[in-house]
């Protein structure tokens, strides 16, 4: 049996011009966690997100001190019997310098062409925004969620997470749910939706290569004393061979084979190798042989 939402998409129509004017108000709002001078600009962001989800009914909502910028928690568990959803996004957003750059101011949110333009306006106030209205939508027109619902939004994740392990640590037992949903990804394309599953890692590290302790110049010393800019970019390119494979040792130990029925749902999504070469100016695709563009 197929529910009917014709109730949840006639307030979404019924509401369109307050939500969108709701977004800008959202944009408008400088949050850039990385400079201190904007840390004002954070802290009423968190507090716009907070409102929203306290006016609306939500309960246990907080601005919660991290030793950074705060951390937005709301919580709506009345759905008896049903699953706890955790649902995570940020609010803060990248710096924007340098400003000649911009075609349109980053704070002054412009909508051309079905689109809405300015810093964050994808990266992440978007999924902040659509979680905001969605469970608006449910409480006002059927007067409870489907699950139970809690939310996690952060103000440092553009500037390192610093604080938000702690956070978690000591919030373990409130934070606990029998699913998470990470809400910073984006459509597959255009206006097709999609359903992330991994991304991939990043581990940050500095390595330092030093060479003699006095300049040498390379015109007598350049052929038997190694060159530390050129040690340094030897190092790099051995960690990958020829064909894009990882080339440290143990990498690939707890990486999980990819299943038949994996390559069956990658081989679902309308991917043109050409199409993909032409849209970012490649010469051809690279990376290992044994997987395709989307794997």
């Amino acid at each position: 049996m197929t529910s009917s939402f014709a109730d949840l998409d006639a307030f979404f129509e019924r509401t369109a011009d307050e939500r969108l004017a709701d977004y800008l108000e959202l944009l408008r709002l400088p949050s850039i966690g990385a400079q201190k001078e904007h840390d004002a600009d954070v802290r009423a962001t968190a507090e716009f997100v907070a409102g929203h989800f306290e006016k609306m009914g939500f309960e246990h909502v907080e601005v919660a001190p991290t030793g950074g910028h705060p951390m937005v928690y709301a919580d709506w568990l009345h759905a008896e019997g049903a699953p706890t959803v955790l649902v995570y996004a940020h609010y803060d957003v990248q710096p924007v310098d340098p400003l000649d750059l911009w075609t349109r101011p980053p704070f002054d949110p412009v909508v051309e062409g079905g689109r809405v333009w300015a810093r964050g306006a994808a990266d992440d106030k978007s999924h902040v925004h659509a979680h905001i209205w969605a469970a608006r939508a449910w409480l006002e027109t059927r007067g409870k969620l489907p699950v139970n619902l809690k939310i996690v939004m952060e103000g440092e994740e553009e500037s390192g997470s610093e604080h938000f392990d702690r956070w978690i640590a000591d919030n373990r037992e409130k934070l606990k749910a029998d699913f998470a949903l990470i809400s910073d990804t984006g459509f597959y394309e255009g206006n097709k939706p999609a359903i992330t599953v991994g991304l991939r890692g990043l581990v940050y590290m500095q390595i330092d290569v030093t060479g003699s302790k006095v300049d040498l110049h390379s015109g007598s010393f350049g052929g038997n004393v190694q060159n530390p800019a050129n040690a340094l970019a030897t190092i790099i390119a051995r960690l990958k061979n020829d064909d894009g494979s990882v080339a440290v040792p143990g990498f690939y130990d707890e990486v999980r084979t990819l299943t038949p029925r994996d390559r069956e749902e990658f081989a679902r999504l309308p991917v043109d190798e050409g199409q993909f070469v032409s849209e970012y100016g490649l010469h051809s695709v690279f990376g290992e042989p044994e997987y395709g563009i989307m794997e």
